[in-house]
């Protein structure tokens, strides 16, 4: 396994200044945030270290080298829009970016993308799939006639108000894996997986290692820490945010032994990307970077 980092918590560095830092550091691999250029609408959305739009040959042989010059291979291209928006106008966007997103990671050699599947959060589960079967295989399809995998995390989007009721990504539990792999059957599909949303919503994230091994194409390294007595006051139907707190790695509730060593049962040898979302460590480029070495100098415990 090689340990890399999303780069999406370095909003404000360029694609140079961002491989720079996280090279110093000692990281191996760049998951790269590659948002359109403007303000994103949620928190670590709308960064991009890379122009996928304009990307051509000669730019793409520039980004390579730069980053082989510095250590870091590209793990993935990152880009987490909600695809089953409601709103067509948005939907239209997102899935027209998200190509440009399979031409680049295709142009850089790179061949995975990391995304959500996406979610219509005003209609129910049984809705969003018939939805997910209509506008998921072109998208599919011209992935693979690219070389490129699909890697969808596995994070509800559902934290706050304006994410209620469903939330925006459907691909949150082992059930709906099972559900979506069925209705689209391409061996390009599988899962970025991340253990830190399963401590909230209470779930067995080292079996499902084992139950969907080969189904792993990339791993997240992010942490929750379960507030159990505000969960004991506002029980599970409140606001996810008002009993967890995302954090760094090894400051939350997830067994980062057993998950790693659940890892290499499996024989997972592919990339791990910290994501870092803890607001404690935001409130300066030096605190940000802070928050990136001690994620790498705790993880270095358990991948190497």
């Amino acid at each position: 396994m090689k340990l890399g980092i999303l780069t999406s918590i370095l909003d404000g560095w360029n694609f140079e200044e961002m491989i720079d830092e996280i090279s110093a550091i000692g990281y191996e691999s760049a998951e790269v945030a590659v948002w359109p250029a403007g303000k994103g609408e949620r928190r670590y959305a709308g960064v991009s270290h890379i122009d996928t739009a304009g990307l051509d040959d000669r730019k793409a042989d520039e980004i390579l080298a730069y980053a082989k010059s510095h250590g870091i291979e590209i793990s993935s291209l990152a880009f987490y829009p909600n695809t089953l928006d409601p709103d067509e106008e948005k939907r239209k966007a997102n899935i027209a970016h998200l190509y440009t997103v399979i031409d680049a990671s295709a142009r850089l050699g790179v061949n995975l993308v990391t995304t959500f599947i996406g979610r219509d959060q005003h209609k129910n589960v049984e809705e969003n799939l018939k939805i997910v079967a209509q506008v998921w295989p072109p998208i599919l399809e011209y992935a693979a006639s690219k070389g490129v995998r699909i890697a969808i995390e596995n994070c509800p989007m559902i934290f706050t108000g304006d994410q209620w009721p469903g939330g925006q990504n459907l691909f949150s539990s082992p059930v709906l894996y099972r559900k979506i792999f069925d209705i689209l059957p391409y061996s390009n599909l599988g899962i970025n997986f991340d253990p830190s949303h399963y401590v909230w919503q209470q779930m067995d994230y080292i079996k499902t290692l084992y139950d969907f091994a080969d189904r792993i194409f990339h791993v997240h390294f992010k942490d929750i820490k379960l507030h159990k007595e505000r969960l004991a006051e506002c029980g599970v139907m409140a606001y996810p945010l008002d009993y967890m707190t995302p954090k760094l790695p090894g400051l939350g509730d997830v067994d980062w032994g057993a998950f790693v060593s659940a890892l290499t049962d499996i024989g997972y040898k592919g990339y791990t990307a910290v994501e870092i979302e803890d607001k404690a460590y935001e409130d300066s480029r030096e605190r940000v970077v802070a928050s990136m070495k001690h994620c790498y100098h705790y993880l270095r415990n358990f991948v190497n």
